[in-house]
C-alpha cells in the first residue's frame, strides 16, 4: 500500500502491536521497515528514521529483510535529497537481491538506482537503469513495476527534451496506473502530463492535470508530491498572468519545502516568486530571487538556466544590455554543459528542445540590439552542435560562436550560392539571406503561423494534387513569406542553399509557387540544396563524382508483413547499375541485400551508394530510422539497417541515394536541423545525400533514377543532375508531372 500512495492506511493497519509470539521475529523488522517508508512519504522523517534504526538494530546483516532495510534506507535518503548515500544503499540492496534471487527486489532496486541517476541529472544513465527495471519487472509479470519504469522513462524523456515520446509514455503509464489503482503513481502521472502540456503551450490541459495531481496528493498526504504540484501551478499561473494565484501557490510551495528541508523545492518556489515579482513590476525583488537561485549550489541544471535566462530578460527590460548579454550567455553555457554530459546519442539529439526558448530569447535580444551577425552565429552554433560532435568537429579551431562576419560571405562565395537560413520561434522568426555581397535579415511570422501553412501545403502535395493547376493559396503564401522578401538576392538559374528549421525541414522549397511572370514552381528558377548549418557547409566539398564506384543494395526479400513487395524494384536496380561499368559496381539484391552485406562491403570504398528498399523514419527515436532489407538466413540478425549503424561506419561517398519511403526522416528538433537516415549518412561522412520526404511512388521512381544517373554520367554535380531529372518529369505530359512524384527527393549537403 505504501508504494501505491496509501500511507495513512499503511500506518493505520500497522499501528496495533504484533502478537507476543511474533515480537522477536523478522516480521517485526518488516513492520518497522514499512512504517518507516510510510512515515517518510508523509514527511515525518524523524519518526521514519527512528523506526528504521530499530529495524536495523534487530536485523544485523543476516535477517531475511536485510535487503528490504537497505532499500527503505535508500528511499529515506532520496526523500531528504541525500543522493550519494541513497545510491550506496540501493546498490547494497541490489547485491543482496541478486544473491538471494529475489527478482522483485532486484526490479525495485534497479528502479531506485534510476531515480538516483535522475536526481544527479545523468538522464541517459537513468534511462539505462529504468530499461533494466522494465525488463526485470516484465520477467516476473509485475504490471506495477512495468508501469513505474515506464513513468520514470517518460520523465527522463521530458528532461532531455523529447516531449513527443514523453507525452506518449505518460499517457500509457497513466492508463496502467489507473487500472492498477496506484494512487501515488497516478499523482505523478497527472503532474508529469501537466508538465509536458505546459511545455507544449497547451495551458488548459496543463492546469487540469496539475489540479488533479494536487487534489490527490493532498488527500493522500503525499507531501513531496503536494510540493511538486504547488510549484507547477505557480509557474502555470505566471504563464497565464494570474499573479494572485502565482503568489499564493509560490508561497505555499516555499513554506512546505522549507518544512520538509527540501532545498531544491525551495529554489523552484523562489524562481516562481521571482517571475511573479517581475510581472508585478518589482524588479529589485525579482533580481534578488533570480540571482539567489542562479548562484545556489543546490539548484539543479534546469532551475539554474531558467534563473540565468530570467535575469537576462530582466536586464534587457531595464536596458542593461551588457549585463543581459552576460546572463543570457551563462544560461546557454549551462545548457551546453549539461548536454555535453549526455553519453547516449539518442538522448543528446532532442536535448536542446528542453531549452529552446533560451536560444529564442538570446537571438531576439541580439537582433533588437542591432547585432544580426552575432544572432546568426548563435543560431548557427545551436544548429550545428549534433553534427559537429558526430563528425569530430566540436572543439575545432575557432571554438564557440566562431564564424566571423567576413567568413559568412566567404561561405556563400565558396559554394557559389545564396544561403537562406531560417529560425522559427514561438513569437519571433527570422530569415538571414546570405550572398557573397551582403547578409540581409528579415522578420517572419511566428512558428505557429508558418507551421500551419506548411502542414496545409504538404497535405496537398502528398495527396497527389497539382498545386500549380489549382493555383494553391498556401503554395503562393509560403513563397511570399519565405522567399519573396529576399528574391533580389537570388538570381534566376542560381544555386540556393536552404538551412531550414522546425516544420521547414518537411517542406520542399522547389514546390513553392512563384506568381510572376506567370505562376510556376520555384524549381524552374533555381537549383536548391539543403544543409544543416553554416559551419558544416563551410567545409562542404563541391563538384562531380570522384571515382564513380557504385554500391547498389536493394530489391530485398520481404522479411515482415509490414513491408510489402516493391514491384518495380528490380527495374530500378537495372536502371541504376547500367550507368556504371561492371568492374566499377557491386550489387546486392534479393536475399543478399542484408544489413550485414552493407556493413561488410567496406562502404567507405564507394563513391556512390544507392538503396532500393522500404525505409522507416522513427518519430520517437531518430536513430531507429532504417532501410528495410533482407534477413540474413545464417543468423538471427535484424533485417533493418539502422541509422545508428550507419553512423558507426565512416564513409567517403560523394553521393548516397535512399530511394525509399521517408528516407530523409520526418523528425526534427529545434536547433538540430535534419534528423533521420539522410542525417546519419551525412554524419558518417557522405558529401551529399538524396532522401525522400514522403512515400515515394514505386511506379515513377525507376524512370526518375534513370534520368538522374544519366545526368550524373554527363559529369554534372549531384544537385544539378537531380534538378534536371525533376524538370524532365515536371515538363512531361504524364501524371508524373505532379510534385507528388518528383518533389519528395531532396539533396542534403554538409560535409
Amino acid at each position: 500500500m505504501a508504494t501505491r500512495g496509501l500511507n495513512k492506511e499503511v500506518l493505520s493497519s500497522l499501528a496495533p502491536d504484533l502478537p507476543p509470539q511474533l515480537e522477536g521475529t523478522d516480521l517485526l523488522i518488516n513492520k518497522l521497515s514499512l512504517q518507516a517508508l510510510a512515515l517518510a512519504n508523509t514527511g515525518r522523517f524523524p519518526e521514519a528514521h527512528a523506526r528504521l534504526a530499530d529495524a536495523e538494530k534487530r536485523c544485523a546483516s543476516t535477517c531475511e529483510f536485510a535487503g528490504e532495510i537497505d532499500r527503505t534506507a535508500g528511499l529515506l535518503e532520496i526523500r531528504e535529497s541525500h543522493t550519494e548515500s541513497a545510491e550506496a544503499y540501493f546498490r547494497s540492496s541490489l547485491q543482496i537481491a541478486r544473491q538471494n534471487r529475489n527478482h522483485l527486489m532486484e526490479a525495485s532496486d534497479l528502479m531506485n538506482l534510476g531515480v538516483v541517476a535522475m536526481d544527479k541529472e545523468l538522464f541517459d544513465e537513468s534511462a539505462d537503469w529504468f530499461e533494466q527495471a522494465l525488463r526485470a519487472s516484465a520477467s516476473i509479470g509485475s504490471a506495477l513495476g512495468q508501469a513505474k519504469a515506464m513513468g520514470n522513462l517518460g520523465w527522463d524523456y521530458y528532461k532531455m527534451g523529447d516531449f513527443e515520446r514523453s507525452l506518449d509514455t505518460f499517457r500509457e503509464t497513466s492508463k496502467r496506473d489507473q487500472e492498477l489503482g496506484s494512487i501515488r503513481d497516478q499523482i505523478n502521472d497527472f503532474n508529469s502530463l501537466g508538465l509536458v502540456y505546459f511545455q507544449e503551450n497547451q495551458l488548459q490541459l496543463a492546469g487540469e492535470n496539475y489540479r488533479k495531481s494536487l487534489d490527490l496528493a493532498q488527500r493522500t498526504q503525499s507531501t513531496d508530491l503536494v510540493l511538486s504540484s504547488l510549484n507547477a501551478l505557480a509557474y502555470l499561473s505566471v504563464k497565464t498572468g494570474d499573479l494572485a494565484s502565482a503568489k499564493d501557490y509560490g508561497q505555499q510551495a516555499f513554506e512546505l519545502a522549507h518544512r520538509m528541508g527540501d532545498r531544491q523545492g525551495e529554489l523552484y518556489a523562489l524562481l516562481a516568486q521571482g517571475q511573479t515579482a517581475e510581472l508585478s513590476s518589482d524588479a529589485l525583488t525579482a533580481e534578488q530571487l533570480f540571482s539567489q537561485v542562479a548562484r545556489d549550489k543546490a539548484s539543479d541544471t534546469s532551475a539554474k538556466w531558467e534563473a540565468q535566462n530570467s535575469l537576462g530578460k530582466l536586464y534587457e527590460s531595464e536596458n542593461r544590455a551588457s549585463e543581459a548579454n552576460a546572463a543570457y550567455r551563462k544560461a546557454l553555457a549551462t545548457v551546453e554543459n549539461a548536454r555535453s554530459s549526455i553519453q547516449h546519442e539518442d538522448f543528446r539529439l532532442p536535448f536542446l528542445a528542453n531549452a529552446a526558448h533560451l536560444y529564442d530569447d538570446y537571438i531576439h535580444f541580439l537582433i533588437t540590439h542591432g547585432k544580426k551577425i552575432q544572432a546568426l552565429q548563435a543560431a548557427d552554433y545551436s544548429r550545428a552542435q549534433t553534427l559537429e560532435e558526430g563528425l569530430g568537429l566540436r572543439g575545432a579551431k575557432g571554438g564557440r560562436h566562431s564564424t566571423a562576419p567576413t567568413e559568412i560571405a566567404d561561405i556563400a562565395r565558396k559554394t557559389n550560392t545564396t544561403i537562406l537560413f531560417y529560425w522559427l520561434g514561438p513569437e519571433h522568426s527570422y530569415l538571414w539571406a546570405i550572398s557573397s555581397r551582403e547578409t540581409k535579415l528579415i522578420s517572419l511570422p511566428s512558428a505557429g503561423n508558418i507551421n500551419e501553412l506548411v502542414g496545409h501545403y504538404n497535405r496537398v502535395l502528398t495527396a497527389a494534387r497539382d498545386p500549380l493547376e489549382i493555383a494553391n493559396a498556401e503554395g503562393m503564401q509560403l513563397y511570399d513569406v519565405l522567399v519573396k522578401p529576399v528574391e533580389k538576392l537570388v538570381p534566376r538559374d542560381s544555386r540556393v542553399v536552404i538551412i531550414p528549421d522546425g516544420s521547414l525541414n518537411t517542406l520542399n522549397f522547389e514546390t513553392l509557387l512563384v506568381p510572376k511572370p506567370q505562376l510556376h514552381y520555384w524549381i524552374d528558377d533555381v537549383t536548391v540544396l539543403t544543409a544543416s548549418s553554416l559551419r558544416l557547409l563551410a567545409d562542404a566539398r563541391q563538384g562531380a563524382l570522384h571515382n564513380g564506384k557504385l554500391l547498389l543494395i536493394g530489391d530485398p526479400v520481404v522479411a515482415s508483413p509490414d513491408y510489402g513487395v516493391l514491384p518495380n524494384a528490380s527495374l530500378e536496380i537495372d536502371d541504376v547499375e547500367k550507368h556504371f561499368p561492371q568492374d566499377r559496381r557491386e550489387v546486392y539484391v534479393h536475399e543478399q541485400a542484408t544489413p550485414a552485406a552493407y556493413l561488410a562491403s567496406q562502404p567507405e570504398r564507394f563513391s556512390v551508394i544507392h538503396f532500393v528498399a522500404h525505409g522507416t523514419a522513427s518519430t520517437l527515436s531518430p536513430l531507429d530510422s532504417s532501410v528495410v532489407l533482407s534477413k540474413d538466413a545464417s543468423s538471427d540478425s535484424t533485417f533493418k539497417l539502422y541509422a545508428r549503424d550507419v553512423i558507426s561506419h565512416p564513409l567517403h561517398a560523394d553521393l548516397v541515394t535512399i530511394s525509399s519511403c521517408y528516407g530523409a526522416g520526418t523528425r526534427f528538433y529545434t536547433g538540430e536541423g535534419l534528423i533521420g537516415l539522410s542525417w546519419s549518412f551525412l554524419r558518417a561522412g557522405a558529401r551529399n545525400v538524396v532522401g525522400a520526404l514522403w512515400a515515394v511512388s514505386d511506379t515513377s521512381t525507376p524512370q526518375f533514377m534513370d534520368d538522374f544517373y544519366a545526368e550524373l554520367a554527363k559529369g554534372r554535380a549531384p544537385e544539378n543532375a537531380l534538378r534536371a531529372a525533376k524538370l524532365h518529369m515536371l515538363r512531361s505530359n504524364t501524371v508524373f508531372r505532379k510534385p507528388f512524384y518528383w518533389a519528395p527527393f531532396q539533396l542534403y549537403t554538409g560535409d
